[in-house]
């Protein structure tokens, strides 16, 4: 390419790419303004960019105004832009394969990938991470159910007609209850129409506890659909039922559990989180996606799936401390959830379900267990109550029995003791 004026002195320089894919040079060696002190934004602009690499560059700053971004954060996203869209043809849509290919170590794939998105001009032309899963882990069960349980994944992701999608973490629940059964029954058994009440029930006996109920369900599941698709002949847990097959059995927490969940949660997050779950027995899916505007502090109320009600004290202030931190550490964020972190506060979608599984199941702190231990406690204090629970917390009738039949047990205990 031949030389062109340099836009500081008018001296001949060089507008080819660099040699590593950058952006043409628009300075001779002697006027390049150092590193640390150029723009990306500013030196894409003033070159001869191509139109869509000018345009994208625009949408990524009118984003970052909107989403918080920092200025670091604006740089390498105009970077990753200009390695992509340089040699982009234009008129063409940008593959997301291609984003990831020149992203580069330092690029950020999500957020240059969210500005092509907005502009509509990406194409994604990748496979999700969980087909891949679902592929990787059909693979591995025995030759004979393998397709059969690929299949029943796939309808679980995608749905049907009839069936809403499930989410993602529930597929990797199903299969995690039903993998053990899948390589225990090819012992004995060539397919699922093989497969027998009998085997079912062996299987269902070696667990206990909410195992038992997770399995159970899953096997529900895989054999409605296989016998949808018409892979068994009849279904041999139709006539198992969750509530009534496997007995609800649980016990308040003592105060070891208590102590041992106190100490923990060190950080402003788990505590929040952990509070919400021991006054008002939120499930983890609904704090994930609690958003400011479910948060009224003057008037002391929280909504929570869509109920309104008071916000309890120990919840108020570990809600306090946490805003609090979450505004130091994050001030120009445009994200509404309440819980947000280092990733998605550059963005507006909420924390993960892993987010939740990283900072406390990982050590050894439940939700579940302490929401259960919250509703139990008020059944305890109510004498099992079931209409009160179910007012109090939103829950099914058959739930809010089910936690009042164990409180009555409970209550009843010490009588049978004396008697």
């Amino acid at each position: 390419m031949t030389d062109a004026p340099c836009q500081a002195c008018g001296g001949p320089v060089n507008r080819a790419a660099s040699a590593h894919g950058g952006r043409p040079r628009s300075y001779c060696h002697r006027c390049r303004p150092p590193q640390s002190h150029r723009s990306p934004v500013l030196a894409v602009l003033a070159c001869d960019a191509p139109p869509l690499l000018r345009a994208a560059v625009s949408r990524a700053q009118e984003l970052s105004e909107a989403r918080g971004w920092t200025t670091a954060t604006v740089d390498i996203i105009v970077r990753t832009l200009t390695r992509v869209l340089t040699d982009h043809p234009g008129g063409e849509p940008v593959a997301l394969s291609t984003v990831r290919n020149r992203s580069g170590r330092n690029g950020s794939v999500t957020r240059t990938a969210e500005v092509l998105a907005d502009l509509g001009v990406l194409d994604d032309d990748t496979t999700p991470s969980i087909r891949i899963w679902i592929d990787r882990r059909s693979r591995e069960l025995p030759a004979a159910f393998a397709e059969d349980i690929r299949d029943w994944l796939t309808w679980l992701l995608d749905g049907d007609a009839r069936t809403r999608p499930r989410a993602v973490s529930s597929i990797y629940v199903y299969l995690g209850s039903v993998r053990p059964f899948i390589h225990q029954w090819a012992a004995t058994r060539h397919h699922l129409r093989e497969v027998t009440l009998a085997d079912v029930t062996g299987s269902l006996d070696q667990l206990r506890g909410h195992r038992r109920r997770n399995a159970l369900t899953a096997l529900k599941c895989l054999f409605k659909f296989a016998k949808r698709r018409g892979l068994v002949f009849a279904d041999p847990v139709r006539r198992l039922s969750v509530g009534q097959d496997i007995p609800r059995t649980a016990l308040p927490m003592t105060d070891d559990q208590v102590r041992d969940v106190e100490l923990i949660t060190d950080t402003a997050a788990q505590r929040f989180v952990v509070a919400l779950a021991a006054v008002h027995a939120v499930r983890a899916k609904t704090i994930r996606e609690l958003t400011l505007d479910d948060v009224d502090l003057a008037n002391n109320r929280i909504t929570l799936t869509g109920h309104t009600q008071r916000l309890g004290e120990a919840a108020r202030r570990a809600l306090l401390v946490w805003l609090e931190q979450r505004r130091a550490s994050w001030p120009f964020t445009a994200n509404r959830h309440v819980l947000v972190s280092r990733v998605t506060a550059l963005g507006t979608e909420p924390v993960s379900h892993y987010y939740l599984k990283k900072h406390l199941l990982l050590r050894g702190v439940h939700l579940e267990q302490i929401r259960g231990d919250r509703v139990l406690q008020e059944a305890l204090r109510t004498g099992a109550d079931p209409l009160h629970l179910a007012i109090v917390f939103d829950l099914h009738a058959t739930t809010a029995i089910g936690y009042a039949d164990i409180a009555r047990r409970i209550l009843e205990a010490p009588r049978h003791a004396t008697e």
